[in-house]
């Protein structure tokens, strides 16, 4: 397995395929999962001819369960060490959730400052704010971010079924076609990393601020979102996200979930094809 050094001595697991010569997609991924979370996109764009590269965030799947830095500034340094030990250049970053907050402040932060990022794409993502506050009346209570931390610290192992069979793959709705498969790949995937980390994530995607992050940055972006969306509401995130963006296209999609990059896969991957040789 191949892992780089991030500046604190974290050990970040992480995937490269395809010609080292061929344009970058480099892909990242939401809490609780791991870089196996875009397999579908992958091999898809692996197939494509491009170079196709996605890593665990830390304390996740494969990387290093350290106690530390469990919050957005790390994430996005993490992911810039791997940017830069593979010398990744007119990249394009996709980011799901969590992923999409990752992306959005590697990109402001660090990534276009460097002339590294050709496009970005914001997948169901977090930002700008997901928590509800006096100047984010639209968000989402506080109590529901505690109480996925109490049914995380009381269960992590049920918790982690009941996400995935629930409001994250829309298999809650009447008619859903429910994967067994799909539900136990995000439960594997979840019981890889640390539950501290995982338990920490939570403040860090709901409770970070990236209006300004948004705001800086300048290369096109795609923002993509389902409007049947459970986990972040579509109109205090892709809607907002487009309006801070300063070169975006909005694209909402009736009745997809919030894992819509796995359940209509399909759909997902054709338009980021587009998006990206456009």
């Amino acid at each position: 397995m191949a892992f780089v050094e991030a500046k604190d001595g974290t050990e970040i697991f992480y995937k490269d395929w395809g010609p080292k010569d061929a344009q970058p997609i480099h892909f990242h991924h939401g809490w609780p999962l791991s870089a196996d979370d875009w397999d579908a996109q992958m091999l898809f764009f692996l197939r494509k001819g491009f170079r196709v590269v996605a890593h665990d965030r830390r304390g996740h799947g494969r990387s290093s369960q350290v106690s530390e830095g469990h919050d957005m500034d790390h994430y996005a340094a993490d992911a810039s060490a791997v940017v830069e030990h593979l010398d990744l250049k007119n990249a394009v970053h996709v980011g799901h959730s969590t992923g999409g907050g990752q992306v959005a402040r590697y990109v402001a932060r660090h990534g276009q400052p460097q002339g590294r990022v050709a496009k970005a794409v914001l997948v169901s993502a977090v930002p700008p704010l997901m928590v509800k506050t006096a100047s984010n009346p639209g968000g989402t209570p506080i109590e529901v971010f505690d109480g996925f931390r109490a049914a995380l610290a009381a269960n992590r192992a049920q918790f982690y079924i009941d996400v995935p069979a629930g409001p994250f793959y829309g298999f809650n709705r009447p008619g859903a076609k429910v994967s067994e498969g799909t539900i136990r790949n995000w439960w594997r995937q979840g019981m890889m990393g640390s539950a501290k980390a995982h338990y920490e994530g939570i403040k860090a995607f709901s409770e970070t601020d990236q209006s300004e992050d948004l705001k800086a940055i300048t290369v096109p972006t795609l923002v993509m979102q389902g409007d049947d969306d459970q986990v972040v509401p579509y109109r205090d995130a892709a809607i907002l996200q487009d309006r801070l963006l300063k070169n975006s296209t909005l694209k909402i999609y009736p009745g997809f979930p919030h894992g819509m990059h796995t359940t209509n896969a399909d759909v997902v991957n054709a338009d980021l094809l587009s998006f990206i040789r456009g």
